[in-house]
């Protein structure tokens, strides 16, 4: 049998797109998100934990930017069910050449894309429409006392959000921002 995937390469080292590659015809079409025997080597000696699913309701509405701390660091494979997101991954790796550098993918129901986010990354995404639905699998499950965010509109981070800012959580407005000496994640 082929491969339900492509895996794909990003600018930062362990960040990976899959392309999904669906069995369709005249009915409709059968996905594959995840897979052990084809994506192992993305996760090696871990096991997906828990699943999540989120609907966010309106356009330029931003999640993020999380993450969790050692030893509760999760890997995160991130899909679109509905709508539109342009999802973001920091790398928080303490001793990673691209430490604090960004990369973001635009992930639809249509494209069959799926973020994978290691250990070692905060993550975000804004709604490009409304009602977006995005299912989450983690390799590790939600530990609150292990959480951590960044502010989604630090100046050191950049990140250049395609609609205006809106929507943030509580949580999410509280998230500080990067001090000098931020010494990043223990990997």
């Amino acid at each position: 049998m082929s491969a339900r995937f492509d895996i794909l390469a990003t600018p930062i080292a362990g960040l990976h797109v899959l392309q999904r590659k669906p069995l369709g015809d005249s009915r409709g079409y059968l996905e594959r998100l995840f897979c052990m025997d084809e994506l192992h080597a993305l996760i090696p000696g871990k096991r997906i934990e828990q699943i999540n699913r989120t609907l966010t309701s309106g356009r330029g509405t931003v999640r993020g930017l999380h993450f969790q701390h050692p030893p509760h660091a999760e890997t995160k494979f991130v899909h679109c069910l509905r709508g539109e997101v342009f999802d973001v991954a920091v790398d928080l790796r303490r001793d990673s050449p691209t430490f604090l550098r960004w990369h973001a993918e635009v992930l639809s129901a249509e494209n069959h894309r799926t973020f994978v986010i290691p250990e070692g990354f905060a993550h975000g995404f804004q709604a490009l429409a409304d009602d977006c639905e995005l299912l989450y699998f983690h390799t590790a499950a939600y530990c609150r006392e292990a959480e951590g965010g960044l502010h989604v509109q630090d100046p050191r981070l950049a990140i250049h959000w395609p609609l205006p800012v809106a929507g943030l959580s509580p949580r999410d407005a509280a998230h500080p921002l990067l001090v000098d000496g931020f010494q990043g994640i223990e990997t």
